[in-house]
């Protein structure tokens, strides 16, 4: 019973899930799938499609923000496009000092390719990736 059978869905920990819903659905433009309990908290998690099929979890925790890593990484096609039109919803971008970015924030990726990061508001990173 390898797990690569199955579907893997990541889970992301939020300080305020009505935040994190003006975060994810206003900026980022996802539709949730459902919302459901968190624990103790009723209607304190969403799942969210992407690419298809549901993909991220978002639940009410006291957890939040707690690791500085990449959580989450969209392959997109046009970097660029994707870049300009979360700006334009607000979304800001990271820049790290020990990369070089371009005026957008995006930057090299390691074996080619570009990527740029951004964080919802309790500091979970995420990704865009593209091979172009």
């Amino acid at each position: 019973m390898p797990l690569s059978r199955y579907h893997l869905r990541t889970s992301v920990a939020v300080s305020d899930i009505q935040r994190a819903v003006a975060f994810y659905e206003g900026k980022l433009g996802l539709q949730a799938l459902q919302s459901g309990p968190s624990a103790n908290i009723a209607d304190g998690s969403r799942v969210y499609g992407s690419g298809g099929a549901p993909a991220l979890n978002v639940y009410q925790s006291v957890t939040a923000g707690k690791t500085p890593a990449t959580l989450a990484t969209w392959y997109v096609d046009d970097i660029d496009q994707i870049v300009d039109e979360l700006v334009s919803s607000g979304v800001e971008f990271i820049r790290y000092d020990q990369f070089e970015h371009d005026a957008k924030g995006i930057t090299a990726r390691a074996g080619g390719g570009r990527i740029a990061w951004f964080q919802d508001p309790d500091g979970n990173t995420f990704a865009l990736e593209a091979d172009v």
